[in-house]
């Protein structure tokens, strides 16, 4: 199963996360199938986020399941972090 969640970078004191898609049986540092932004959380409020919005739609789209926290930053940027297809078309 793939999953959405932070990789940890930086040092001591100064985290900085990079949003991957990776296996769920892979460690929190381990091997990426796809790096799909960052988050700073020390930044300033409006360069804490970078996402790439489509590939993580897409990566829901196939079943993807983000963490809580992923899921919370998604909420935070404007993605719907809700999983399976979306529907366009309203009826």
């Amino acid at each position: 199963m793939v999953v959405l969640r932070l990789k940890r970078m930086g040092r001591k004191h100064r985290p900085f996360y990079r949003l991957n898609a990776m296996d769920k049986r892979s460690p929190r540092n381990g091997r990426v199938i796809e790096e799909l932004g960052w988050y700073d959380p020390v930044a300033p409020e409006d360069k804490q986020i970078s996402l790439k919005a489509e590939r993580i739609e897409y990566w829901l789209s196939v079943g993807a399941q983000p963490s809580d926290t992923v899921r919370s930053l998604l909420r935070k940027s404007g993605v719907d972090p809700t999983v399976g297809k979306k529907s366009t078309s309203s009826a």
